[in-house]
């Protein structure tokens, strides 16, 4: 550079060095615009996988920005990028999607079952374990993020299961002829092993991960947690719980038939597949005659 040849305007060749002064320095590679407006973008990873990117960016909005936006008026800063851009995205997706899939559930379990209470009380469950995935979090000392969330997910796919296996043996059992409260009690007996060992080789699987210490394993954690500590009291809900939902829901029922006709009937004659057992019944009698 400082050998370089500057024409003169009377027409000579003389060294860069002997006209001008220079530093060298890092400029900007690509000057970006958004909606005509020059953009900068400031990225950045956590330095610590345990704390959390919300809290991190709220208190740069809170108390960063102010100090530069006085500076520096004419800049206006975006939140939405990044880590916060994808909580955005599915805070926004999941406000739809998770009602319809919900929803979806919901018509499975009571086309399968052909009852429209017991689906009800299977996703009523759901809540109860989202207590157990904030304890684990406070536990382990991790914020709830994109990869908890998507634990929650796998986690009420696995509670729905297993609700499945507990309400498909009772409804066996009240089509064998047994009374309601037999059927629900041997359905939960029977049914203990398979729930409890599913339950316990899940957390089994997941153990090793919610031990390791390295860094590459703290962004999978959450995931982990929500898993773990949510099938944990989901086993109990579901052996437990559903059962007393199930039992409410029924004594529910046998109120309301009460109420409308003064008649006293039974646990089982409420029951959906007693009801079609009494309807098949009619309709047989019906084209005998």
């Amino acid at each position: 550079m400082d050998e370089l040849r500057i024409q003169t305007p009377a027409g000579d060749r003389v060294p860069l060095r002997d006209i001008a002064d220079y530093t060298i320095e890092r400029g900007d590679v690509v000057i970006n615009h958004l909606e005509g407006r020059r953009e900068i973008l400031v990225s950045a990873d956590l330095k610590d996988p345990n704390q959390s990117a919300t809290d991190v960016l709220t208190d740069i909005q809170d108390n960063i920005i102010p100090e530069l936006q006085k500076k520096y008026p004419t800049i206006s800063p975006n939140y939405l990028s990044g880590q916060a851009r994808e909580a955005e995205k599915i805070s926004s997706s999941a406000s739809f999607i998770f009602p319809l899939v919900l929803l979806i559930i919901y018509f499975v379990i009571a086309f399968t079952f052909r009852s429209g209470t017991q689906p009800i009380m299977l996703i009523l469950l759901i809540p109860f374990s989202f207590v157990a995935v904030a304890w684990g979090h406070w536990i382990h000392g991790f914020p709830v993020n994109i990869l908890s969330m998507l634990g929650i997910i796998a986690l009420i796919g696995i509670m729905v299961n297993d609700g499945l296996v507990l309400i498909g043996k009772f409804n066996s059992l009240i089509e064998e002829g047994l009374d309601f409260d037999d059927a629900l009690f041997e359905a939960g007996k029977s049914r203990f092993r398979a729930i409890f060992l599913t339950s316990l080789t899940t957390v089994a699987g997941l153990a090793p991960l919610l031990l390791e210490k390295s860094r590459q394993a703290q962004f999978l954690k959450p995931m982990a947690i929500s898993i773990s500590y949510g099938i944990g009291i989901a086993t109990v809900l579901t052996l437990l719980l559903l059962p007393l939902f199930l039992s409410f829901g029924n004594n529910s029922k046998v109120w309301i038939h009460w109420l409308r006709t003064g008649e006293k009937v039974s646990k089982r004659s409420v029951t959906s597949i007693a009801k079609e057992e009494e309807a098949l019944d009619e309709f047989d009698d019906t084209k005998d005659e």
